[in-house]
């Protein structure tokens, strides 16, 4: 403001015809020098001794409040990567229990197979085994049935061509005679 004050005064002077002013425009007075040296040095005092402590104190607060708040940053971050881990884990268990799990049912189906294959096999040996006693079976019975056929033409062209009739075990020890000679023959 006092600059303002003497550029007023100089332009002023200058204006009323060429006086010379005694008043440096860009100097200003002493007085106004002293004063203001001491007016900031009580301003610079108060403020270093009330301001600057209380501004200092918010400062440090918002610093310890930004420390805190990047801690508790750094915590959830560390707990977030330990739950993160701990997820990983359990899927890389989940993953390894579903391929034990699958490797235990193809290994149980091979397993299945190779039973039903088994017994399928047993039981067609079974089939054939019964198939080949009923065949023996039926070979037995038709060999019966043929040998008491072959027994009775037999004794009834044995009477025809002797004409006579011999009594049956006669004729029955004669047939078996013959077929048992005509099987070792054979």
């Amino acid at each position: 403001m006092n600059a303002l004050t003497a550029v007023l005064t100089f332009a002023t002077a200058a204006a009323e015809g060429g006086e010379e002013s005694t008043t440096n425009p860009i100097l200003p007075a002493w007085n106004e020098v002293i004063w203001g040296a001491i007016s900031f040095t009580v301003l610079f005092v108060l403020i270093a001794k009330f301001a600057y402590p209380a501004v200092k104190k918010g400062v440090d607060a918002r610093a310890d409040k930004i420390r805190g708040s990047l801690d508790e940053a750094e915590r959830t971050r560390d707990e977030a990567n330990g739950i993160l881990e701990e997820y990983r884990r359990q899927l890389a268990d989940a993953k390894n229990e579903s391929a034990r799990i699958i490797e235990e049912a193809r290994q149980s189906a091979d397993k299945l197979r190779q039973d039903l294959k088994k017994q399928a096999e047993a039981e067609v040996a079974e089939i054939k085994s019964r198939a080949q006693e009923d065949i023996a079976a039926q070979v037995e019975r038709a060999m019966g049935d043929l040998r008491a056929r072959v027994a009775d033409m037999t004794i009834e062209l044995t009477e025809k061509v002797v004409q006579r009739n011999l009594d049956r075990e006669t004729n029955l020890a004669l047939i078996e005679r013959f077929i048992d000679e005509a099987d070792s023959a054979a």
